[in-house]
């Protein structure tokens, strides 16, 4: 029995009618279109600050704490912090502004205008949790529990609200500082009427504890 001659093959060029073509056709297509939505969107937005960190009042500001954020063009231009402008050398912040956050045109201002004071606290027994950075607190004056005060307190040493409403601006945890009560500590920003009491209370022979308020910032 005669054989064959080996069949050859023919590859043919694919033509408009071959779906892989049409297939491929359509994908650059689509990458294409996606590349100029991209510039166009890119084109119709401007750029504001966001927080990069936690910012607190009495804080100076600098590019260092702030993050370019791409935004759509509208009122939220006029609400918050553009980058395009220049920041002022002396502004600071004049209210908090938790990470992640854009930045508001109103929380800058001038040093001179606020009416805090930073103050350290000891923080006994530990960070509570909620105490942070841009966090609120109330403090409350009880009876002394270190070396010394080991007798039940007298009944006119109940506990007694200090003062409310204030702003964490730092926590530390350093061995260095408040050796005698675990090496913690809170700096909180005092209102200048509530910061003789404070300070008074400080210097006393009772304990300042901070109290979180729940739902204050960040």
């Amino acid at each position: 029995m005669g054989q064959h001659p080996p069949v050859t093959r023919r590859f043919h060029r694919p033509g408009w009618k071959d779906p892989r073509l049409a297939v491929g056709v359509f994908l650059v297509a689509v990458a294409l279109m996606l590349g100029l939505w991209a510039v166009e969107r890119a084109s119709h937005t401007v750029e504001v600050y966001t927080a990069k960190t936690t910012l607190v009042p009495g804080e100076a500001i600098s590019s260092d704490a702030l993050v370019a954020t791409r935004v759509p063009p509208g009122p939220l231009t006029q609400t918050y912090l553009p980058v395009n402008e220049p920041l002022q050398p002396d502004a600071v912040v004049v209210r908090v502004v938790p990470a992640g956050e854009l930045v508001p045109r109103g929380a800058l201002g001038d040093a001179a205008g606020l009416d805090l004071r930073p103050v350290t606290v000891p923080l006994r027994g530990g960070i509570p949790p909620g105490v942070t950075k841009g966090s609120m607190v109330d403090l409350w004056l009880t009876a002394a529990t270190g070396p010394g005060y080991l007798a039940g307190p007298p009944a006119e040493e109940e506990p007694s609200l200090l003062a409310e409403g204030l702003i964490v601006a730092e926590v530390m945890a350093t061995e260095s500082i408040f050796t005698a009560s675990g090496g913690n500590g809170a700096q909180v920003l005092v209102p200048r009427a509530d910061l003789s009491r404070v300070l008074g209370a400080l210097a006393g022979e009772r304990d300042l504890v901070v109290i979180p308020v729940l739902g204050g910032q960040p």
